[in-house]
């Protein structure tokens, strides 16, 4: 039979078939602890590319050149500056070329101008510059992470609201930090750019990630309105169960969200050369993958392990455990009755066709003989009178 994305979806709500996400959390929280502490590793080892933006310095556009070899543009600026900063030279588009260098004074920006366009044989008008001062990069840095503070704060107080548990908005502030971080030892590993783009990148990152949590959790708590009512599942069952119900729905919407971006990650960076998209695509790409892997293997794991220190989910879990042994009871207690009865009827003597008790084939009683009377005697003959009487 062909597989049917249809039917796999479908025996999943309805429970046909499962997966233990929740069962099985030690498994998923061990992979996630590791790309965490390996992209922690990166990044305090290696760091992370920073922009022009946020460390400061001059920068160089080359526009129209025929020759974008790198190599011409470090060492133009060795050659006016030695001993100073290595350049860094980015191919922007088909014909032009970005040069970052440390701050230079107005004299040494005019002069590197000059030799920038005479190294790739283009006129000086066809080469700008401009000057970035750290200060604005640390204002980028400063109100990006009061954005992320006052985010994570406001998420938390509607989360609790909404759904009434504090525990998942624990989780779901978990699952959001576990995916940035993933992100940004992306970006420490591969040595991207970090600029203003990709810090918009990184707080999409947040909205998406909270967004396939909260379908997720929205499942769990339509499952667990009534379940300390019911002894058929656990909370942790009902959560697994969630999970598995909006499984489908993770995996389409991940898809749908991972093929533009990855045509702006692919084409647009890699053969366009925009640096622009490039920067914020990668932010996008590597926190739609983190963030579908937490929405689905982290988040509704550590609800369920906060709620099992609750008094009344450790009783009802009780509850569920007596309640199955008593319905697996049953069969084996009916069985073992009608073995009994089996037994008892293959050791009884082979029936004569009499009822015990009865004393009449197939139980049915027969009528005693009536007393001889005057109508059961036997008649005279025609004529004759009887003995003793007269006429």
């Amino acid at each position: 039979m062909a597989f049917s994305f249809a039917r796999f979806g479908n025996d999943l709500y309805t429970g046909k078939q499962s997966f233990d996400f929740v069962g099985r959390w030690r498994t998923w929280f061990a992979i996630g602890a590791a790309m965490t502490l390996l992209a922690l590793l990166v990044l305090g080892v290696k760091g992370v590319n920073a922009g022009i933006e946020f460390r400061g310095g001059s920068e160089f556009i080359i526009s129209g050149v025929e020759n974008s070899d790198q190599g011409i543009a470090r060492d133009v600026v060795g050659a006016s500056n030695p001993g100073g900063e290595v350049p860094r030279v980015t191919v922007v588009g088909a014909d032009s070329v970005r040069v970052q260098t440390e701050r230079l004074t107005d004299d040494e920006t005019d002069a590197l101008r000059a030799e920038l366009a005479q190294g790739y044989d283009v006129e000086p008008s066809e080469v700008t510059s401009s000057f970035v001062g750290p200060s604005w990069g640390s204002d980028v840095t400063g109100k990006a992470l009061t954005s992320l503070l006052v985010f994570s704060v406001l998420v938390s107080i509607v989360i609790t609201l909404y759904f009434r548990s504090w525990q998942m908005a624990v989780a779901a502030l978990v699952a959001l930090l576990h995916d940035l971080i993933i992100t940004a030892g992306v970006y420490a590993a591969t040595g991207f750019e970090v600029t203003p783009a990709t810090v918009i990148g990184f707080l999409t990152i947040l909205g998406y990630s909270l967004y396939d949590t909260v379908v997720v959790f929205d499942k769990v708590r339509e499952n667990t309105s009534q379940f300390l009512i019911s002894t058929k599942r656990n909370f942790a069952e009902s959560t697994n169960l969630a999970v598995n119900q909006t499984l489908v729905r993770s995996i389409n919407t991940s898809v749908v969200a991972l093929l533009p971006v990855a045509a702006i990650l692919f084409i647009g960076a890699f053969l366009l050369g925009a640096g622009t998209l490039k920067d914020i695509s990668l932010a996008l790409f590597v926190g739609i993958l983190a963030g579908t892997y937490s929405s689905v293997f982290i988040a509704p794991a550590i609800l369920v392990l906060l709620r099992r220190r609750d008094t009344s989910v450790k009783e009802h879990e009780k509850r569920v455990l007596k309640a199955r042994e008593v319905r697996n009871a049953a069969p084996s207690a009916e069985l073992a009755t009608a073995g009994a009865r089996t037994s008892a009827g293959a050791g009884a003597p082979a029936s004569s066709g009499l009822t015990a008790g009865s004393g009449s084939p197939t139980g049915s009683t027969i009528a005693p003989a009536r007393a001889a009377g005057p109508r059961n005697q036997p008649r005279r003959p025609k004529g004759q009178r009887p003995s003793g009487k007269r006429r």
